[in-house]
């Protein structure tokens, strides 16, 4: 397990198999997944091409997040209007309480499987 700011760095792959850089130091035309959709673009199948690493101080836990290349990466695909529907109706399942049947407005947290009224409610309902 990595231990020192420096083990993160590895610019050759030799040590992790993959070009290693430390938080927030990775050469530029490198982005993660989440920056790639910022700008509208999506990997596309090209495999992975650094990582950046960081180590938490306290705990030794280590985080990675994979980097792709900006200039191989393809647009977003255009969402089709079933794509659309799908996930207004997969949307309503997750706001809709088993319970009392209401569409409540918000995510219903997974933790408590039931709407803030129905969780509060003198009486307990089962859910189905």
């Amino acid at each position: 397990m990595p231990t020192a700011f420096s083990d993160c760095f590895d610019p050759t792959g030799a040590r992790y198999g993959v070009p290693t850089y430390p938080w927030r130091l990775a050469p530029d035309g490198l982005a993660t997944r989440r920056q790639l959709r910022a700008r509208g673009l999506r990997p596309g199948g090209q495999p992975i091409a650094a990582q950046l690493m960081l180590i938490n101080r306290r705990t030794g836990t280590v985080r990675v997040a994979y980097l792709y290349r900006v200039d191989r990466a393809v647009p977003v695909r255009p969402m089709t209007s079933r794509k659309w529907g799908a996930l207004a109706l997969a949307m309503l399942a997750r706001r809709t309480c088993p319970c009392c049947r209401l569409d409540v407005g918000y995510c219903i947290p997974r933790s408590y499987g039931l709407c803030g009224y129905c969780l509060t409610a003198d009486h307990q309902c089962a859910a189905a």
